[in-house]
């Protein structure tokens, strides 16, 4: 009996300590309550963590004209987004941990994003405005965390989400999370983070339709090169993504809206 009092007891003590953690929140970007382990402070302290150590691991540009040209855009986007309980930084990546650049962009939970140098040169302030707006609407929508809270399990996330101390289970926390971070979201979270682009550059005076012209340029670029390049690795497909964003402007569709490459 005592057994059998232990089987029940101890999967019903971990289901309550695990409901009293959880929370339930309107999502400002997505317009539907939303269930959270854990507080925005605990996002904000996991993103910070991760900062730093991508900012050990990956090179960052020192350049004042990349660094003043990404945050005067940032600036304009950041003034009207859903989310401002946050602050956000931006940063510029030269190279990553293997010394290598790529075109792409990620951000992390709790205000931070980054874009690759490589790719910031292709891009006008229009197109660079749409890629900025993406990534901030993952943060806003909170798609990182949704996604962790799914591979991490709950003692990772409270890990990787603590006050960082010097020990392997930290540090294991920490690079699982900074995995997480570089693979692919959902599609619909993709989609989503596309429509607050188009929305937030509406609103902070890009022109939206620059997104499609985003997705354009690096399709044509990515069949100019050898080595796939990483922002179409973690993304749908480019037609998809055409698609979503005319139909949020109202634009007319074509036949190659359909056909997906």
């Amino acid at each position: 009996m005592r057994y059998i009092l232990s089987f029940i007891l101890y999967p019903l003590s971990f289901i309550l300590f695990l409901s009293s953690c959880l929370s339930s929140e309107y999502n400002v970007a997505t317009h539907r309550q939303d269930v959270f382990f854990y507080s925005t402070e605990k996002e904000v302290t996991m993103g910070r963590n991760i900062a730093k150590a991508i900012s050990k691991e990956f090179k960052l540009s020192n350049s004042p004209y990349d660094i003043q040209r990404v945050q005067k855009i940032a600036d304009q986007i950041v003034e009207v987004i859903d989310r401002q309980e946050l602050s956000y930084y931006f940063y510029v990546i030269l190279e990553d941990e293997k010394g290598e650049s790529h075109i792409n962009a990620f951000s992390l939970p709790g205000g931070y994003v980054y874009i690759f140098k490589e790719l910031l040169d292709m891009l006008d302030d229009d197109e660079l405005a749409f890629v900025i707006a993406h990534e901030i609407g993952h943060i806003v929508s909170r798609h990182h965390i949704k996604r962790l809270q799914a591979a991490m399990g709950y003692n990772l996330l409270l890990i990787a989400s603590a006050q960082a101390p010097a020990d392997p289970e930290f540090s294991r926390g920490l690079s699982f999370a900074i995995v997480q971070m570089l693979v692919a979201y959902s599609r619909e979270d993709e989609f989503n983070a596309d429509e607050l682009a188009v929305k937030y550059c509406q609103l902070a005076g890009f022109d939206p339709k620059a997104g499609i012209e985003v997705q354009e340029k690096l399709y044509k670029e990515s069949k100019k090169k050898l080595r796939p390049i990483s922002y179409f690795r973690t993304h749908p497909y480019t037609a998809q993504r055409i698609r979503r964003i005319k139909e949020r402007l109202h634009l007319p569709l074509g036949v190659e809206d359909y056909i997906n490459f």
